[in-house]
């Protein structure tokens, strides 16, 4: 797992997420309106939208760009959007999960097809690399700089709420959990009092691949963030590890 968390990292790291905040509020909008369509505004009742409102809201978007998202879901302005996954390899055999939410689907394939193509891979069919993942719930919180807490005791706190797994790693904790157990770990993360940079289900790979050809490895996260980029696409998903001697060469 924390080799395929590390490239999110590192772009979290650079400030690579404020460059792209508004890309991510749009996409995050999408969600909302297609949450509250699909059942309702009340984010009691519609577990989609709690989440995706959590997420909003670790994301800093403003509480009134929220509530207009909301509004926009109940109107009929909110859109007909098609939730698709597509698969395909980049460079090296690396697999490659696409998420998107859109209302053309022609126009999505088409855009990632020249995408995959451009890097050197391929669009494949669908199953082709699915298996290779799991769903899990994955909580991503900030530390205070110099704030002192006790790993063992905390480790123990987030094991009670289903954590199969915690990583620390430079003012982070970024929590694992199966996909059934994603409500209780939310639950006690709130009651830890932790402060939530970002809470989803993602899916995680089984095995990573590990490219040694720095081009390689530079043309597969040319395409991850061409993808992410997309207006169509909600989430990119790969197995690519990052070996440290690999990271170095990329500097």
């Amino acid at each position: 797992m924390a080799g395929h968390n590390k490239w999110s990292q590192i772009k979290r790291k650079k400030g690579a997420l404020d460059a792209k905040r508004s890309k991510i509020f749009t996409k995050l909008i999408k969600e909302i309106t297609v949450a509250v369509k699909e059942g309702g505004p009340d984010p009691d009742g519609n577990a989609r939208l709690r989440l995706v409102i959590q997420t909003s809201k670790a994301a800093n978007m403003p509480k009134d760009n929220i509530e207009r998202a909301v509004k926009k879901g109940e109107g009929s302005d909110a859109g007909d959007y098609s939730e698709v996954s597509y698969e395909g390899y980049g460079p090296g055999g690396v697999a490659v999960l696409v998420e998107c939410l859109t209302d053309n689907i022609n126009r999505t394939v088409q855009n990632l097809r020249t995408m995959f193509n451009k890097s050197g891979g391929s669009l494949g069919t669908s199953g082709s690399v699915d298996y290779l993942f799991d769903r899990k719930g994955v909580f991503v919180a900030r530390l205070d700089p110099g704030q002192s807490i006790d790993e063992d005791e905390l480790l123990l706190e987030l094991a009670d709420g289903g954590a199969e797994e915690v990583e620390f790693e430079e003012g982070y904790i970024t929590i694992y959990s199966a996909m059934e157990d994603f409500g209780a770990m939310q639950r006690k993360v709130e009651e830890l009092n932790l402060d939530l940079e970002n809470a989803e289900l993602q899916r995680l790979p089984q095995t990573t691949v590990k490219v040694e050809d720095p081009g390689a490895v530079r043309k597969v996260l040319k395409l991850i963030d061409a993808l992410e980029d997309d207006d169509d696409v909600q989430k990119v998903y790969h197995n690519l590890e990052l070996s440290e001697e690999v990271l170095a060469a990329l500097e």
